[in-house]
Parts: C-alpha cells; structure tokens; sequence
C-alpha cells in the first residue's frame, strides 16, 4: 500500500498529517484501553495489542505511556506491540483523584471538548466553568451541549444567564440527545478527520446522545436518580468511536472529580483578572481595602458573586496544584529551582 493510500486510511480515524514517520511501523490509533492491553484501530482494522516493555516500567510518567486517542507504532508480533507514541498535537488532562499528585490524561490529538451538561438537577455553570477551565490549554476547541430541554420552564433564562457568564467564543448547543433532527447541529464539529472527546457527569446523557450520533443503540444508558438527576457509569471506559459522519468521538465515564493541574492560566476569567489588576494595591484581599475594583463591581453588579467565588475557588486550587507540581519536578531535578507555571505579583502599591 503506498504513503498516499495509507494516509487516507488513517484519516478515517483523525490521522491529520501528510506525511507518515520513518521506519515504515504500522500505525493505528488508541480506541480503548483495559487492564489487559490495549485496542487499537489502523483505519481498517480494529486489533489487540500489548505496550512495550518500557511502558510497563515502575516510576514511568503516567503521561508518557498511551492513552485513547494516541497514534501509536505498532511492531508486528503474536500479540503485536506499541513501540512509539507519536507526537501529541492537543492534550486533554486533569490530576488525578488523591493525596498524590499525578497528571491522568483523559484524550489526545482533539480538535473539540464537548462538554454536555443536562437542564435538569444536573446544571450547574459552576461545573462548566471548571470543565471549561482544564480544557483552555488542552489546544482543543471547547463546545458547551445543553441536553434536557424539556425539563425546565425557564430554558431560556438559563441558557441566557449561562451565556453571559462565559466567553463569547464558547459556543452554546441546546439539544434533544434522542432527537437526530437536534443532534444534526453538532454535524460541524464531527466531520471527516474531526476528533472530539465527549466530557460530562454521570446521568447528563452521554451515551444517549452517543447512540443518536451512531444511528444505533451501541452504548447502554439508564434512568437518572429523580432527587438529583445524577446516574450510574453506564460508560465505563473511555473508547474511541467512528462516527457515520466521519468524524471520531470519544466517550468517557462520567468524571466526580475534576481537579486542576495547577498549570492552567484560568483565562475563562480573564475580566475578573483584569479588575484585580485596577485595585489600588497589587496585594489588595478584595474584602475592604481601599481601591478595590473588584468589590466595587460587586456591589454594582458588574460582577456576580456566584461567579466571584467560583473563581477563588479555582484560582485558589490551581495555586495549591501548582505548588505540589513545583515541589515534585524540584524533587525530579535534585532541589534546583524551577519556574512556577504561575507567578504572584510583588506587594506594591500601583502607580
């Protein structure tokens, strides 16, 4: 088969280079990971395969070891083995859950993070902005999908307070997931080559919608609880799927926990920086000092408290991921000094 037949083939699964790597491997792509190996996919046939022995190391970064969504080199063998893991073009992460800091990688090589929310007891912009806020350096494109229209009176007033709390180049869906007429929208984010990985808690709807993308009923779905509208992980591993459309879409397990990495920049915020930046005092608490813009915008509206305190509380964690990062890689480098992701403003009176 030659390089330009090769190429076409895996672009049926996201491939988007021009070119193929020396050393003439076998590529394919992550589609799903168990605890008993790997699956992969070359764009025409989906096969098993192990990780080199190196993957399997103690004290390896669990970064560098594949994950769904990778273009891997495959060595030919009974099984066949990942050999490579070739260069990421976006990265989607968050810490693990634990004391421990640990980066867990959830998808690579994305162009979209939909981040499905449901209208019923599941909404909450809190959590969007926090999903939102892990995906800003992931170099993939965020898409808000609101599901379960039909479970609120006040739809639109939601989805308009919701609007005006985000960036404006957030892009906001509301959808039926069952309805394939409402799906069709989400088209333009699911083409040929397109790969996207599909983010939300449990009970949002995720596998619904999934199998409306499909056009069958693949993934199994549930009923959610009545009193919080939170479901059971009827996803339980994250698998790569190819899509009618052309496009690849990830699916994942409904995530409890979503902790920053401590290297976000929390640019979803960038105006409630922007006010701290024209307080009077570059050290001000934002509580009574005087000058302080931000409790000035609070007070007459500019600023929602709700919003407010959802921003100390990512910024105060993403400050603590930072430290814990910083304490780890100078453990890695023998103690030197590294520099933080994020810096502090010096304690000076502005100008």
């Amino acid at each position: 088969m030659s390089d330009s037949e090769t190429i076409e083939r895996l672009r049926s699964i996201g491939w988007r280079g021009d070119r193929l790597p020396d050393g003439g491997l076998r590529l394919a792509r992550v589609v799903a990971q168990h605890r008993a190996g790997y699956e992969l996919h070359d764009g025409q046939t989906l096969f098993g395969a192990q990780p080199d022995g190196r993957y399997l190391k103690r004290g390896i970064d669990a970064g560098e070891r594949p994950v769904v969504g990778d273009f891997v080199e495959v060595s030919d063998g009974k099984p066949p083995h990942i050999v490579n893991v070739l260069p990421r073009r976006t990265v989607l992460s968050r810490a693990a859950a634990g004391e421990r800091y640990e980066r867990q990688l959830i998808a690579t090589n994305i162009d979209y993070v939909l981040v499905l929310t449901g209208l019923d007891g599941d909404f909450n912009p809190a959590r969007i902005e926090r999903y939102l806020s892990l995906t800003e350096d992931s170099g993939a494109q965020p898409v808000v999908l609101l599901s379960k229209l039909d479970t609120r009176d006040d739809a639109d007033a939601q989805i308009a307070a919701l609007r005006a709390r985000l960036p404006a180049d957030v892009p906001i869906h509301p959808l039926n997931g069952k309805d394939p007429a409402s799906v069709a929208l989400l088209a333009r984010y699911l083409g040929p080559g397109d790969s996207a990985v599909l983010v939300g808690s449990s009970g949002a709807g995720k596998s619904t919608l999934t199998n409306t993308l499909l056009g069958t009923a693949t993934m199994a779905t549930a009923e959610v609880r009545s009193h919080d509208s939170r479901g059971r992980h009827t996803t339980t591993h994250r698998a790569l799927l190819q899509l009618p459309s052309g496009g690849c879409m990830i699916d994942t397990p409904g995530m409890r926990e979503l902790k920053l990495t401590g290297e976000e920049n929390l640019d979803l915020f960038a105006d409630i920086e922007a006010l701290a930046e024209a307080c009077r005092f570059a050290d001000c608490g934002h509580g009574s000092e005087p000058g302080c813009a931000v409790q000035v915008a609070l007070d007459n509206g500019e600023l929602a408290p709700g919003r407010w305190r959802n921003y100390l509380k990512l910024h105060d964690e993403r400050e603590e991921q930072a430290a814990t990062l910083e304490a780890r890689l100078r453990k890695q480098r023998g103690g030197r000094p590294i520099e933080r992701p994020h810096g502090h403003r010096g304690q000076r009176e502005r100008d």
